[in-house]
């Protein structure tokens, strides 16, 4: 008779920054002989293109609190506790081993769910802020692992930096070579997640259309938009003779970033991440609408090391970017440094400390 697969339970929200950390878990938990099972709302479902097929994805009942009509907020916590009890059945039907949240709405039946069954249950934040509901969970789970570092943490919660885990295609182009600024073809990658991106696409077409020629005849962008803005960007892009590849979502960003000779991109966790395992120079411009501001926490240690330079949203116009802009692409020198620099704050083993934190949880439980 062959042993049992032991199972584990991920529950992530429905924003890259949540899936992605873990995408990269159930990667890794999968090669170790684990059933993974992703529970997700409709959001989050959209991301698990680039799971693992042999992943378990379960949708479950979930909204929030924060967003929508008043009706919607009304109705939110009695869908709330629905897939609270959906899930506790589930659980208690099939017991896992473990259950991780990585944030989100979406993550709360599932983390209920375990803490109601006394369930070994651990959380990774992402970011240098705990979200709401990983703050909300951070006394009632095992362990709490953080992925930026220092994490404003509740009074008494002990936190475990462990870092944030990067997918597998971003763990490929660890360190790749990097072609400083030239007289030859460059690239430029402008990422802005799926909240916040509309400002980017106001303000990065007519920064990089104001450098000066000598710069711009060998720059080719990448530009991630929000669906309502592609066709205006695009056309910006093309009115202004600038070579610019303009999608809602990039499934090849790691390629892209690893091509890169300057990234303009939010400071969420994910991001940071890989910016920082593929080591490139980078313009990072936090979401000013970010909980307890999180986003600049987040660019903190790139800044500090002389990897990427900030710019406030309230500071942001086309002329001081395109300023920017044009200090990293005439200064060969500084943004090799940069890229180097990137490198060094990098946490390219961040899924194996997570992997083996929760492994560590789990056989206490069977303990």
């Amino acid at each position: 008779m062959s042993a049992r697969q032991p199972l584990i339970v991920m529950a992530a929200g429905g924003t890259g920054g949540h899936m992605f950390p873990a995408q990269s878990l159930a990667e890794h938990m999968l090669r170790e002989g684990w059933r993974v099972r992703l529970s997700t709302d409709a959001r989050g479902a959209r991301y698990t293109g680039g799971f693992p097929h042999s992943t378990e994805v379960r949708q479950i009942t979930s909204a929030t609190t924060a967003r929508g009509g008043i009706a919607a907020k009304v109705m939110a916590p009695f869908r709330i506790f629905g897939g609270v009890l959906g899930a506790t059945w589930s659980m208690f039907r099939e017991r896992p081993d473990v259950v991780i949240g990585f944030g989100g709405y979406p993550t709360i039946p599932a983390l209920a769910a375990a803490w109601i069954l006394r369930i070994p249950r651990v959380i990774h934040e992402q970011n240098g802020v705990l979200g709401r509901v990983n703050r909300s969970f951070a006394s009632r789970v095992d362990a709490v692992a953080c992925g930026t570092w220092p994490t404003d943490l509740p009074a008494g919660i002990e936190g475990h930096h462990v870092g944030n885990p990067v997918r597998a295609a971003v763990a490929e182009r660890a360190g790749a070579g990097y072609i400083p600024p030239g007289n030859y073809p460059m690239s430029i990658l402008v990422i802005g997640g799926s909240q916040g991106a509309r400002i980017l696409s106001d303000v990065v077409p007519p920064a990089i259309a104001s450098l000066p020629m000598d710069i711009l005849r060998n720059i080719r962008v990448s530009h991630q938009a929000r669906g309502e803005d592609l066709e205006r960007v695009a056309l910006y892009y093309a009115e202004n003779g600038i070579d610019a590849d303009v999608q809602e979502f990039f499934r090849d960003v790691p390629r892209r970033m690893s091509e890169a000779q300057l990234i303009i991109s939010r400071a969420g966790a994910s991001s940071i991440a890989d910016i920082a395992v593929i080591g490139r120079p980078s313009i990072l411009i936090p979401y000013a609408a970010a909980t307890a501001d999180h986003q600049t926490a987040n660019a903190q240690a790139l800044k500090n090391a002389g990897a990427a330079i900030i710019v406030p949203e309230s500071r942001l116009d086309h002329s001081a970017l395109a300023q920017q802009i044009e200090t990293v692409m005439t200064h060969p020198e500084g943004a090799s440094q940069m890229s180097r620099a990137a490198l060094s704050c990098a946490m390219p083993d961040a899924t194996l400390h997570l992997a083996e934190l929760v492994q560590t949880i789990a056989q206490k439980g069977q303990g």
